[in-house]
């Protein structure tokens, strides 16, 4: 596959590329940053994206991942690494494809801390396990290898959230 990635970080400083793309100290000085940039990345969900529709919860985040594959790929460029661990700006844009639908349907019920935790810990399994064929999606070049990859686990969780609270209902 040949994507070519965004132009434009090369002409970016080292510092912003390698600050924008680890959250700051959340890629590099915590342990396990996955984590950290998917739990910043609820803080996002609920600062921006609490009230948004699809359409401009889709359309936001499209234009974050476009971002994110720029900062992402000229990051792990300039480290010398295919997807280095410190690089977290891809957990953080992605985490509002997990919500999308939350305010609707069998999950409009549930608590937000409950619906926060659930989307969460389901992201972070499908983000580490990468199962369904999500994992092959890392071999696409450079940033955009980085970011599908969680843009694929995002929407497997909220797949699998919208379900379980379907049948989570049904069942009563």
């Amino acid at each position: 596959m040949n994507l070519p990635e965004p132009a434009w970080p090369r002409r970016l400083p080292p510092k912003l590329v390698l600050a924008v793309a680890t959250l700051g100290p959340l890629g590099r000085r915590l342990p396990a940053p996955g984590t950290w940039g998917s739990a910043a990345g609820l803080l996002y969900v609920m600062a921006f994206f609490y009230s948004a529709n699809w359409a401009e919860t889709l359309g936001a985040t499209a234009v974050a991942c476009y971002l994110a594959v720029g900062f992402t790929g000229e990051a792990a460029r300039r480290m010398g690494r295919v997807d280095p661990g410190e690089v977290n700006l891809d957990e953080f844009v992605v985490m509002p494809l997990v919500f999308l639908g939350w305010h609707s349907g069998h999950t409009a019920s549930w608590p937000i801390w409950a619906a926060l935790l659930a989307g969460f810990l389901l992201f972070r399994f499908f983000d580490i396990l990468k199962p369904l064929g999500i994992s092959r999606l890392q071999s696409w070049p450079g940033g955009w290898g980085i970011v599908v990859d969680d843009v694929a686990a995002a929407l497997a969780a909220c797949a699998t959230w919208h379900v379980a609270a379907w049948l989570w209902a049904i069942r009563r």
